[in-house]
């Protein structure tokens, strides 16, 4: 069989979802296994709709089985998003090719400039950049548009750095997944208005948030995210500077010694963020203030995650080294459900559909390190989905000690 892999985020899910799932089925896909983002995006904000409603909505949509990428790779940079989602889908045992989208149609140039970002001259043009003060992808930027590949503004579009990075692991972890590109269409990434019926994820959202009548969604969001979307209130809606109170009281009782501890700071942010803290009136404000050249507002809007999770550098650096523990079901199609046993023969990892089998609240409760890593990985997820919960004035009445996947008819 032929069994593809999706690494997304659905948020939520839409026509172009839709349209790159219909192109692998045309192109012979027998199966395919989405890994999305749980509670939070690689952009460290709140998902509009919880992870059940929009792995469902997939489920109904064309894919057969919708599984968790676990917080500690999908609220984390590219490289490290890309990583976390071919190790599961490689773990799983079945899954034997990789689709993605792209801005660029070729794979070939994709291929050689992820070949060339891990090239040792390459890495050592890297660090001048970087120590200069550029980010992690305004170096590579910057080197790769004096070079002979000539593709400096390529690599600036979201869905080409991501399907960089995708090739970049698939080699890294000697993958067998083939590579399957799906060239974007429709709307840019950031586009923030809906002009035809592959808006992007992004212009959904702000009609969303502008009350918009459902009738403006319609032609770009399948019946399944249409239906769960036509009676959002704003309430439901996640609000993210629900969370700046709560930030505002770790950062209060803090010392410096924890600040520094936790993922994402170093090089003295923690003296920034407390520095613009006292006087931003917001998160969004916050992050604005803190956000340089250097440290982009993605990244800071993820470390200010972090400071609330309490997640340290140790863990991250435990869980890199793991990989993905668990695969975490959500939601699966009938084909999907019938397939659930093979998984659980090829698998080497455990695939998860009940939450409380592998962690309580009570043992979330316990020291870290009276945890299993597989218990510490997954507490993080379910502490994850609490956090999300928080931002919204009416919370989602789902939870993951409770809620089952679901499978669509």
């Amino acid at each position: 069989m032929k069994i593809t892999g999706i690494i997304a985020e659905y948020n939520p899910f839409h026509n172009g979802h839709l349209y790159q799932i219909r192109k692998c089925n045309e192109q012979g896909s027998d199966l395919i296994v989405a890994v999305i983002s749980g509670s939070f995006t690689q952009r460290g904000e709140a998902t509009v709709l919880d992870k059940w409603q929009r792995a469902a909505a997939a489920a109904a949509s064309g894919c057969d089985l919708v599984l968790e990428l676990p917080f500690a790779f999908a609220c984390r940079s590219a490289q490290d998003f890309a990583r976390g989602g071919i190790m599961l889908l490689t773990r799983l045992g079945i899954v034997n090719q990789l689709a993605f989208g792209a801005e660029c149609t070729d794979l070939s140039l994709l291929k050689s400039i992820a070949q060339r970002l891990d090239e040792e001259t390459f890495q050592k043009q890297l660090h001048p950049y970087i120590a200069s003060g550029l980010s992690y992808a305004q170096a590579i930027s910057q080197i790769l548009s004096v070079a002979h590949y000539d593709c400096g503004e390529l690599i600036k579009q979201p869905n080409n750095i991501l399907a960089i990075e995708y090739l970049r692991s698939l080699r890294h972890i000697n993958a067998s997944l083939q590579p399957l590109l799906i060239p974007r269409q429709g709307a840019d990434y950031h586009e923030e208005t809906i002009r035809g019926p592959l808006a992007s994820a992004t212009a959904i959202r702000q009609s969303l948030y502008a009350g918009e009548k459902p009738t403006a969604l319609k032609k770009v969001l399948p019946p399944s995210s249409l239906a769960m979307t036509q009676h959002l209130q704003p309430s439901q809606l996640p609000q993210m500077n629900r969370l700046y109170l709560p930030l505002k009281v770790k950062l209060l009782t803090s010392q410096r010694q924890q600040l520094q501890s936790i993922y994402g700071i170093n090089e003295g942010l923690e003296n920034r963020i407390l520095r613009q803290a006292a006087t931003a009136d917001s998160w969004q404000a916050l992050i604005q203030a803190v956000t340089t050249k250097r440290y982009p507002a993605s990244r800071i809007a993820r470390t200010l995650l972090y400071l609330l999770l309490g997640l340290k550098q140790e863990s991250i650096a435990r869980y890199d080294q793991s990989g993905p523990l668990y695969a975490r079901l959500l939601a699966a199609s009938p084909r999907g459900k019938a397939y659930l046993g093979e998984i659980k023969i090829h698998s080497c990892i455990p695939l998860i559909s009940k939450t409380s089998q592998y962690l309580t609240t009570s043992k979330r409760c316990k020291e870290p390190n009276a945890l299993t890593p597989l218990e510490q990985m997954l507490s993080l997820d379910t502490l994850a989905t609490e956090l999300r919960n928080l931002t919204c004035e009416k919370p989602s009445p789902r939870n993951d000690f409770q809620q089952s996947p679901l499978f669509s008819p």
